[in-house]
């Protein structure tokens, strides 16, 4: 029985030590991990918020946030100067992976306020949020 509680402290600080430095990975690349409910909340309060989708043309017509601007990863260098500078940004894709990358190359380009949606629109449509299909 002491065993199973020490095993279950044990992962439960190996889980807490890697969400620490997923953030910490995060804030030093110049954005921010936020969840789904995080951003519907940003959005709510800031109209401004420019939603960058990150996955293919394929996904996108399948389903796709509502105002949202489709720049697949793959033309994102080409296409860069479409994202406006002076807007919030979050980025996102089907689970958070895509827009990681996405989310650190605008705050190396010295895009400021870009966030991360790190549950992708999954995350988005499991919360019970509207999608355009």
């Amino acid at each position: 029985m002491k065993s199973e509680k020490n095993e279950g402290m044990k992962k439960f600080a190996v889980m807490v030590t890697l969400l620490s430095a997923m953030t910490a990975t995060a804030i030093a690349a110049g954005y921010r991990n936020i969840g789904s409910v995080e951003a519907k909340a940003l959005l709510a309060k800031n109209k401004n918020v420019f939603l960058l989708d990150v996955r293919t043309s394929e996904e996108y017509r399948q389903a796709h946030l509502h105002g949202s601007v489709l720049i697949p990863i793959n033309e994102l260098e080409r296409r860069v100067a479409e994202i406006p500078r002076d807007r919030t940004i979050v980025v996102y894709c089907a689970v958070g992976s895509r827009s990681v990358p996405v989310a650190g190359f605008l705050a190396g380009k010295g895009y400021r306020d870009v966030y991360n949606m790190s549950d992708g629109i999954i995350g988005w449509y499991r919360n019970g949020f509207a999608i355009v299909r």
